[in-house]
């Protein structure tokens, strides 16, 4: 292999697939990244076996071949380099790669690309075409929700179902739900309902970068694998198996109380009492209280035996009884900060039933959220 590239696209194509990088694998090659020539351009690949990315860069290939490098060591040389060419020549007899730069030399052991686990073809044929700015909006407003509790798998997977021209996500932690629905372009040739794990997803939304390109999802039959496909990018992530709940039973079909607040303000509310909140269980109440003939009030209010106590009050709109509900602060903040309306609905029926959040002049998302004990 002898390949000349651009030290900026190389560091560039380094960073989308290192995040795939096993970092504790018993494994050697999977500490490793896949550097193979491609029908003229550099390869780069990296997987921990759940998850996997490619990436794809223009460069003069002088010779064809292939080589495993260690990712760190390799990452780390590329960055420090000046912004010139960067010659790559593998000697195949000591699986040695020479990388060279202006005045600086290097030669690096590797690993024998035939260890490196093989990376599925997707057949994008059979693909379902996602425009990259609308799914990564999908994503950034349901993934959050998932998860981190590795004892429930499936919770820290998204639930993801397509059904001709209609996609529809939901996560969930088992104290909030997100939901999101979406219209495709173009209508799916089968249907599709998958779990895929929240990290797989948070990584294709940061990969991908142009707002006008299409993603090609494809879901291979009996795989239990998704591949995301891009024009210079593929990620492929197992899917997680289980049962995910039903979300739909347990959203609340109606409610008593509708209140309506500034996204702002509401934010700004939140922020403020949680300064007091932390210091405890992040517990923050809210007193929605309508008024005859004019605008009704939301009281924030925290507590801390120790730190002190919190008030803020904000103008909202307010249709049904007053209520006093408690929730938690940070999961009020994550909500909020990816609403993008000015104005956001508090729909509650009691201070023990769940609140459900969405978007003014918005239906295609819900977020339904577990209230605190008031105490």
């Amino acid at each position: 292999m002898k390949i000349l590239i651009s030290q900026q696209q190389l560091a560039h194509g380094l960073s989308i697939v290192t995040r795939a990088v096993s970092p504790r694998s018993t494994l050697p090659v999977l500490n490793n990244i896949l550097l193979a020539s491609d029908e003229g351009r550099l390869r780069l690949s990296a997987t921990n076996l759940e998850l996997g990315i490619t990436s794809w860069i223009g460069a003069q290939i002088e010779e064809e071949g292939s080589i495993t490098i260690p990712s760190r060591i390799f990452s780390d040389l590329i960055s420090t380099l000046p912004g010139d060419n960067v010659d790559l020549s593998l000697n195949t007899r000591t699986q040695t790669l020479n990388v060279h730069c202006g005045t600086s030399n290097f030669d690096i052991k590797g690993i024998d690309a035939q260890e490196f686990p093989p990376l599925p073809t997707p057949d994008l044929t059979s693909g379902v075409e996602l425009n990259v700015s609308d799914f990564k909006e999908i994503i950034r407003q349901v993934s959050f929700a998932a998860s981190s509790d590795e004892a429930r798998p499936v919770l820290q997977g998204v639930m993801m179902e397509i059904a001709e021209n209609e996609i529809s996500l939901a996560a969930t932690d088992g104290f909030r739900i997100s939901m999101r629905k979406a219209s495709l372009a173009n209508a799916s040739k089968a249907p599709v309902k998958v779990i895929i794990p929240a990290r797989s997803l948070s990584e294709l939304a940061r990969i991908a970068t142009d707002g006008n390109e299409i993603i090609t999802m494809v879901v291979p039959d009996e795989r239990g694998q998704v591949i995301f496909h891009l024009k210079n990018t593929e990620l492929v992530s197992q899917l997680i198996e289980g049962n995910f709940p039903d979300y739909n039973a347990i959203l609340p079909r109606s409610f008593k109380t509708r209140t309506v607040l500034s996204t702002s303000e509401f934010l700004k509310a939140c922020r403020q009492t949680e300064i007091i909140a932390r210091e405890g269980n992040n517990v923050i109440r809210l007193n929605i209280q309508p008024h005859e003939g004019t605008p009704g009030s939301v009281e924030f209010t925290s507590q801390s035996e120790e730190m002190g106590s919190g008030e803020v009050v904000i103008e909202a709109t307010i249709e049904g009884p007053e209520l006093l509900i408690a929730f938690n602060v940070r999961f009020l903040i994550e909500v909020l900060d990816i609403i993008n309306t000015p104005n956001t609905v508090l729909e509650t029926n009691a201070n023990n039933t769940p609140g459900l959040i969405s978007m003014v002049g918005d239906d295609s998302f819900k977020h339904v959220i577990m209230p605190m004990h008031l105490g």
